[in-house]
């Protein structure tokens, strides 16, 4: 089912303090900043090989992982990964009776499709995100 890993997300308070220490740390310079106003957060991404290290950070309590940051504080929120046909995917995992926070895909970043597992899934309480890229 799973291709590759497509990213790792990171909740973060601040984008652009965490892009600052992962530049200074690691010397990962080279970042995207996307505004997604209409999920109430900030998204800074940065390619490594072919996977991406993704920063979120809440713009409003209304952001859906801004309890998981106020309850766990910053860190490793999700693990995405990469899937050829995510309704196909989906189908396999409800038949499968792994419980989903998404049936049907929606749209993400870099044009893409993405759907997320619940965390109690199993995956000892890491969110998994699938990710379809469109061509």
């Amino acid at each position: 089912m799973f291709t590759v890993i497509d990213h790792i997300g990171f909740a973060v308070h601040n984008v652009e303090e965490a892009i600052a220490f992962y530049s200074q740390a690691y010397g990962i310079t080279e970042w995207e900043r996307i505004s997604l106003d209409d999920r109430h957060m900030a998204v800074g991404v940065a390619r490594l090989g072919e996977t991406l290290i993704e920063l979120i950070a809440p713009t409003s309590e209304q952001a859906a992982f801004s309890k998981f940051l106020s309850e766990k504080g910053p860190g490793i929120h999700h693990i995405a990964y990469r899937v050829d046909d995510i309704a196909t995917s989906l189908a396999e995992l409800q038949a499968r009776g792994v419980p989903l926070i998404d049936k049907q895909a929606r749209p993400g970043i870099h044009n893409t499709l993405v759907a997320f597992v619940h965390p109690k899934a199993g995956a000892q309480g890491v969110l998994t995100e699938l990710v379809q890229h469109q061509h």
